[in-house]
């Protein structure tokens, strides 16, 4: 059985997909933004699950966030689940956290990171990122962009560690709505696959998958040049590089 952490897992997708992974026998830790969340994830402690706090908007916590998981150790997948959908944090949060936390963490050998359909509208410029979240310099689609090429990017420069994006599609959570039309638990079951199967499929890396199924994502995602230019960005305003995945 592997023991899998997925970011922001006290509701939604990640909460699913804990709940699921739990059920089928892993370990899991689960991830709350503040002991507060806490309570809504008791079920899966009681029955064995860790838990990590801090909040992915900031980079200290996230720093924090690693070590901690870390110091459970023995990590074989990481489900970079968490995201928001709009405000100042939308780059911290869906892009640099999960930069931030996977150059942190060399132990995993499976990463999983949420991206959207939405991504194809994402635009392909670097240009004037507030990476800090002080203001809002970019899209919900835009994020999914680059952390659509951040998944690439791994699966091409860490052969390895396998590095896959899925996306979810448009389920009924708390950020998708209730009116909206694909199916929860199709939602979460591409990474639970991702994370634990033996599968040759899942095995392989550099994919972009929507229910079990690899699809083609936008062309700035496999870009080797726009790969580079996003790293080099997040190096810059975290300070840290991936040269510990090597």
């Amino acid at each position: 059985m592997a023991r899998i952490f997925i970011t922001g897992s006290t509701d939604g997708l990640g909460l699913a997909t804990a709940e699921t992974l739990l059920r089928d026998g892993h370990e899991v830790i689960v991830h709350a933004r503040s002991s507060r969340r806490l309570p809504a994830v008791q079920h899966l402690l009681d029955r064995g699950a860790q838990s990590v706090v801090g909040d992915l908007a900031v980079l200290a916590d996230v720093r924090q966030l690693a070590a901690d998981a870390n110091g459970i150790g023995g990590i074989d997948a990481v489900i970079h689940n968490a995201g928001v959908l709009s405000g100042p944090a939308l780059l911290p949060v869906n892009v640099v956290a999960p930069y931030l936390l996977t150059a942190l963490m060399p132990g995993p050998r499976r990463l999983v990171y949420l991206s959207s359909g939405m991504h194809r509208g994402g635009d392909a410029s670097l240009g004037g990122l507030d990476w800090e979240g002080r203001t809002t310099t970019a899209s919900y689609s835009t994020t999914k962009l680059q952390v659509t090429a951040l998944t690439l990017a791994l699966a091409r420069l860490v052969p390895h560690v396998a590095s896959n994006a899925v996306d979810p599609g448009w389920v009924p959570t708390r950020m998708g709505g209730r009116s909206a039309p694909d199916s929860l638990e199709l939602g979460h079951r591409t990474q639970e696959w991702l994370a634990t199967s033996d599968d040759a499929e899942a095995l392989a890396s550099g994919g972009y998958w929507f229910h079990q199924e690899r699809q083609t994502p936008h062309p700035a995602a496999g870009d080797p040049r726009f790969q580079d230019a996003l790293l080099a960005q997040l190096a810059d305003c975290t300070g840290t590089t991936l040269e510990a995945l090597s």
